[in-house]
């Protein structure tokens, strides 16, 4: 395998919501079976996403998918928590990459190789993009487990993400062990803990 290919996409989902972890993905790419309408996760349809992450899994040199959950968040920030996920993510390939490309302008500090962070990557470099549809297919199945465990919040539809429905579970039910603390819409109404 040539060195050269060895470019790694890193992308997170969750960043934005109240409830859930942020999944962030890191994915080495075949140069030789490139992988037709990747595209930002954001853009394409639930089944559209489902369909590229199957053939992600296959044809991608290597890929992995990291959780960093609620407590972690709420310990260290939104934004550092996807920074520690996206080293994790890239420590976590099965083989090292030369480079990795990622999403957004900052880097995480400890990265285990060269890196260049890339507003709107999910758009423009098709490993990020591969990245991002997997973070955010691992995500959404996850956020739809939590929805059984924790019913009544509708995980399942909003996937966390602070919607009129989500705010008025919130105020009803209280935060679940799922909700961020450190988010403000969920810390009013944290009572005594």
């Amino acid at each position: 395998m040539n060195d050269d290919a060895l470019v790694a996409g890193v992308d997170e989902a969750g960043r934005g919501p109240l409830a859930g972890p942020v999944v962030v993905a890191a994915v080495i790419l075949d140069p030789a079976w490139p992988i037709a309408g990747l595209a930002d996760s954001k853009v394409l349809s639930p089944a559209r996403r489902e369909k590229l992450a199957v053939e992600i899994r296959i044809r991608a040199l290597a890929f992995s998918v990291i959780e960093v959950g609620v407590g972690e968040i709420d310990e260290l920030n939104i934004l550092q928590a996807s920074l520690v996920g996206m080293s994790r993510a890239l420590r976590a390939l099965a083989m090292p990459p030369r480079l990795a490309l990622i999403d957004g302008n900052k880097l995480p500090r400890d990265l285990p190789c060269a890196a260049r962070a890339i507003v709107d990557g999910d758009a423009l470099e098709p490993a990020i993009s591969a990245a991002s549809i997997l973070a955010k297919v691992v995500r959404d199945a996850r956020m739809r487990e939590l929805d059984q465990l924790h019913p009544g919040y509708g995980f399942a539809v909003h996937k966390g993400y602070p919607t009129a429905a989500h705010r008025a579970a919130l105020e009803s039910l209280g935060p679940c062990a799922e909700h961020r603390r450190s988010f403000a819409p969920v810390r009013q109404h944290v009572l005594f803990e």
